[in-house]
């Protein structure tokens, strides 16, 4: 059943029009930092109500290229970090990435059967999960669950305190030789726990990757991590070949796949 006329004759919201006049006005009249005038003023010069004013403001924010500061109003937001996230620049998930990334807490359960079927192990097999937090420039940039299979790590030590076994966990990760990879990332949102984390609302557009890592032929650790979408842009490096395969009909999700 064709859409295309029905499409095509849907006009364009006013508040959506709106921003694209801001943006220009951005880009072409203001600086990083600087404060925009306040609604008033800009409702009277763009001939607008405050109403759709106000959509146009939120959806710049929420795209990252404002950002409102209480006592202060709207400034023009700073470009996107660029966040590395390959393992030619990081590292392994463990001590390599300790300077980027403080730990939350770590907990070892049994692996529920979504757990089970993404790790390739049996449901209710031990699984040891570090929840941590990606700093960049001293602001939250990302949570991460990295989930371990007990049975990856079979010496690892026994521990006293929480924080020990997190350590434990990262330490003996990182002594594994890791002979593949492979990451795919898609748009979500944070959930309450993730938005905590991340100091933003809940719901607010995040980029989520999911890693795997392979070491003597078996899946040894899966890292799903969560970043802001309005703030940062992943950065892959040079990893030789790369092969970005669309998932679903949208094409909303990739797969990046790196060669080690």
């Amino acid at each position: 059943m064709g859409t295309t006329g029905q499409l095509s004759a849907v006009p364009e919201p006013k508040y959506w029009h709106l921003r694209t006049v801001l943006l220009r006005a951005i880009d072409s009249e203001f600086s990083t930092g600087q404060v925009l005038p306040n609604e008033r003023e800009l409702a009277a010069r763009f001939g607008v109500a405050r109403a759709t004013l106000r959509q146009a403001l939120d959806q710049l924010e929420l795209e990252g290229r404002l950002v409102r500061r209480r006592g202060i109003g709207t400034l023009i937001a700073a470009p996107r970090v660029g966040v590395p996230v390959s393992r030619q620049e990081e590292g392994w998930p463990g001590a390599g990435r300790s300077q980027a990334w403080r730990t939350v807490d770590c907990t070892t359960a049994p692996a529920s059967a979504q757990l089970a079927q993404s790790l390739g192990i049996v449901e209710g097999a031990t699984v040891h999960t570090v929840r941590r937090v990606r700093l960049v420039e001293g602001r939250p940039m990302a949570t991460e669950s990295l989930h371990v299979p007990a049975s990856a790590l079979p010496h690892l030590p026994g521990f006293r305190a929480e924080s020990d076994r997190a350590r434990s966990v990262l330490r003996q990760l990182e002594r594994l030789e890791v002979d593949g990879e492979s990451r795919a990332v898609e748009l979500g949102v944070a959930e309450a726990d993730e938005a905590v984390l991340l100091e933003r609302p809940p719901g607010t557009p995040v980029l989520v990757m999911t890693t795997q890592y392979a070491s003597a032929g078996r899946l040894v650790a899966l890292a799903v991590s969560t970043y802001r979408a309005d703030t940062c842009k992943l950065t892959f490096g040079e990893t030789g070949l790369v092969e970005v395969t669309p998932v679903g009909a949208a094409g909303a999700a990739a797969e990046v796949r790196t060669a080690s």
